[in-house]
């Protein structure tokens, strides 16, 4: 038992002998300074631009000329054009229906006759006034010759009708000159109303014949001119009435598109309200068809005066001329099956819900900066050295993707954080996962600076 007691004894001495022995032996942990926590972001260069600003705006397409198809005069429909069915281009000067002539044929022949038996009444009517002259006259010879000027007066004399022998001779003058001066401004015997009335009764026969000719005219209803039938409610056979509502058509020679705008983009394009022929600002409206993006030219035509009550948004039409030509394409949208061409480039259709870009102002430069780094407040984080610096940004305008902002306090090739940050302070270090390079210019922003280019060149 005591011998179980030393060897058990000698066991846990060794033991510690060897573990003082590691401890002594052990090798010093090796130092390394604290490693800070820098934060990995994603950022994206700034695409820096100069020229025209392009003011963006959506809008609707509308017809600029648009009626309603109607009748002037009644009558039984004859002829209706095969065209005027909804849908169906119509050109202009077409004959789109006719009414029975045969009523106001007969009409326009009888306001022919009444014209003529009123040309006889007033070549009655003339020589009458004639004969009336003459008798006056031998009424004066006879006074001048000192007898009695009314002694062979009997009821034959146009003056006798007018006034009796014996009244003629109690109204004379004592002088021949005064008798001579009554009879002279007497109007009835000479006829003269008579005259006037048969005159009268001419140009009413006349005026009822061209009344005649008129509704004879519009029995014919031709198209004003070229256009789409929106709608059509016309069978040959039916009666019609004047002012009856027979379909209606928009004119395709030009559309426009209203476009709202703040008081803020309004006032990025210069002479806006003074737009006219002789201060053109150009435009251009962007349309999806088949998942291709096709655009259509266009200039501002006019600006709505009275902010728009519901929105209070400047309304501002762009007039696109020739919109039913095939649009040009843009560019190509997500998921496009095939490419555009010029053979399946649709018309603009009304009705349709267009993008559009105006030119706005001339700026040396501005920068063009994603919505995704677009913080609260409109500040922005930008990368220097691989520090964060915080800046506010003047921004121009705003669109679903992009904002445009001033350079103002950007620095040279600046570079945006586009990615989240739990804590964002001035002078953070941060480390940047390969910048992504900046969105390419669109089709219609690179033709635009191609123009202003050659316009810099021709300068």
């Amino acid at each position: 038992m005591q011998r179980q007691r030393v060897l058990g004894g000698l066991i846990l001495l060794g033991a510690i002998v060897i573990a003082a022995i590691l401890i002594l032996l052990r090798a010093e942990p090796e130092e390394k300074p604290q490693e800070e926590l820098i934060p990995l972001v994603e950022a994206e260069a700034l695409e820096i631009r100069s020229g025209n600003l392009m003011v963006t705006g959506a809008g609707t397409v509308r017809a600029r000329e648009e009626l309603t198809l109607a009748a002037e005069v009644a009558g039984k429909l004859v002829y209706v054009n095969p065209d005027l069915r909804e849908g169906q281009r119509v050109a202009q000067g077409a004959v789109l229906f006719r009414i029975d002539t045969s009523d106001y044929r007969n009409a326009v022949q009888t306001a022919q006759a009444d014209v003529a038996s009123q040309g006889v009444t007033l070549l009655q009517a003339q020589e009458e006034v004639a004969l009336a002259k003459a008798e006056l006259d031998r009424f004066q010879q006879r006074g001048v010759s000192g007898g009695n000027a009314y002694a062979s007066v009997d009821s034959s004399d146009y003056a006798a009708q007018i006034l009796p022998p014996d009244v003629l001779a109690k109204k004379a003058a004592p002088s021949g000159s005064q008798a001579k001066q009554k009879i002279v401004t007497n109007g009835l015997a000479t006829r003269q109303p008579q005259l006037q009335s048969a005159r009268a009764g001419l140009r009413r026969a006349q005026a009822n014949l061209a009344n005649a000719q008129t509704a004879l005219q519009r029995t014919v209803v031709r198209a004003p001119f070229s256009g789409i039938v929106r709608t059509e409610d016309i069978a040959v056979g039916s009666y019609v009435q004047p002012g009856q509502s027979l379909g209606s058509m928009v004119g395709t020679a030009d559309y426009e598109a209203v476009i709202p705008l703040s008081e803020k983009e309004a006032a990025l394009i210069p002479q806006l309200f003074r737009a006219g022929a002789g201060n053109r600002i150009e435009a251009t409206v962007f349309s999806d068809y088949g998942g291709v993006r096709y655009r259509w030219a266009a200039y501002v035509d006019r600006v709505n005066g009275v902010l728009n009550p519901q929105t209070r948004t400047i309304d501002v039409f762009l007039r696109i001329p020739n919109p039913i030509r095939g649009g040009a394409p843009a560019a190509v949208a997500q998921n496009a099956g095939k490419a555009a061409t010029a053979s399946s480039a649709p018309p603009l259709f009304v009705g349709s819900f267009v993008a559009a870009e105006i030119t706005g102002q001339t700026l040396d430069e501005y920068a063009v900066l994603p919505l995704a780094a677009l913080r609260a407040g409109n500040k922005l984080w930008l990368v220097r050295d691989g520090k964060l610096h915080i800046v506010t940004a003047d921004i121009y305008q705003r669109t679903d993707k992009t904002a445009l902002i001033s350079t103002e306090g950007l620095g040279a090739k600046p570079v945006a954080i586009v990615g989240n940050l739990k804590v964002a302070t001035e002078g953070l270090r941060v480390r940047v996962a390969q910048p992504r390079a900046p969105a390419k210019p669109s089709i219609a922003a690179k033709s635009k600076a191609k123009t202003d280019a050659k316009a810099k060149s021709a300068e």
